[in-house]
């Protein structure tokens, strides 16, 4: 992708539209579907800050944790389409738009996109006493493990229990899961030994992984994750096409006229440009994105395609 092409477009069709060189002149609501302290709500606060300072004007984070983002979602797709209500979404977003069938809203339809913010893939783990050293090992393992075969995640319907299952179906296991409250909880379980395998979050594994507790088999994204290079991908080790990424982006209301959407465009994917955000991502393990609002709109559809499908052959429900 071309960002200077986007951004120069972006320029190009602002100067043609004066009506978006009023906006904003009031505050802006940044919807965060999460408590304060957490990932998601640090990414918020940090480039609603840069916000803030780009277009001299306040830019509020409004945390709404609950129901694995579809309060936080729902407010924003019942919000006006004028610019000042935006939203931090991530993969649950897409995720759940699979998993549940009562969704108030389409994860995709009822939004606009502004631009992906970030991608990271998530890391397979396993107990140190496993014999599965690398992902081949890990791959036959699997395959003959003689006994009941479980892997752990954060809940029913999170990223960790999908990317288990999209395992399951594409290497041809059978393994059953065990729901935690959380990937702390999970994780602690698997440091213990009560279970065989997880797919979890780059940050909650590290600390097990640096102190030997557990041991890291593969990364599921495209390439392997700053500051992991040691490790490999799943898909470079003996599962090609596997690939599953946590993500996230920034959403508005459906019908955001173009000018302001190309604003918010352009000002969010110079703030991913400036050295400390691009390192405070990097060194979460996320690699910084910038997509085009059609580019970020095709990768939500292909994304909920792929859970999707694995909803469905797996007969996973949300808690």
């Amino acid at each position: 992708m071309n960002v200077s092409k986007w951004a120069i477009a972006a320029v190009v069709l602002l100067a043609s539209l004066p009506a978006a060189a009023e906006y904003p002149d009031h505050p802006i609501r940044f919807i965060t579907p999460a408590q304060p302290g957490g990932t998601t709500d640090i990414l918020a606060r940090l480039t609603g800050a840069k916000l803030t300072e780009s277009l001299k004007q306040q830019v509020i984070v409004d945390n709404r944790a609950s129901a694995n983002g579809v309060v936080a979602g729902e407010i924003t797709a019942k919000a006006p389409p004028d610019g000042y209500t935006i939203f931090m979404a991530y993969h649950q977003h897409t995720i759940n738009q699979a998993l549940l069938p009562k969704l108030p809203y389409h994860s995709v339809n009822d939004f606009t996109p502004i631009t992906q913010l970030t991608a990271a893939g998530v890391i397979l783990v396993v107990h140190p006493s496993s014999p599965a050293h690398n992902f081949q090992e890990f791959l036959a393992w699997t395959r003959n493990y003689k006994g009941p075969l479980n892997y752990g995640s954060a809940g029913h319907g999170s990223g960790g229990h999908l990317a288990a299952e999209l395992y399951n179906m594409m290497a041809g296991v059978k393994s059953s899961h065990i729901p935690y409250k959380g990937a702390g909880p999970a994780l602690i379980d698997l440091a213990g030994g009560h279970y065989q395998f997880a797919f979890a979050g780059m940050l909650a594994a590290q600390p097990f992984i640096k102190s030997g507790k557990l041991r890291a088999i593969a990364v599921t994204s495209p390439k392997r994750a700053p500051g992991l290079d040691n490790i490999p991908t799943v898909a470079e080790s003996g599962l090609p096409g596997f690939e599953v990424l946590g993500w996230y982006g920034v959403l508005a209301p459906a019908k955001l006229p173009k000018p302001i959407t190309m604003k918010l465009y352009t000002e969010f994917t110079t703030i991913l440009k400036q050295p400390d955000v691009r390192q405070k991502i990097l060194s979460e393990g996320a690699d910084p994105v910038g997509s085009s609002p059609e580019e970020f709109r095709q990768f939500m559809l292909a994304d909920l395609a792929k859970w999707a499908k694995v909803v469905k052959a797996s007969g996973a429900k949300a808690d």
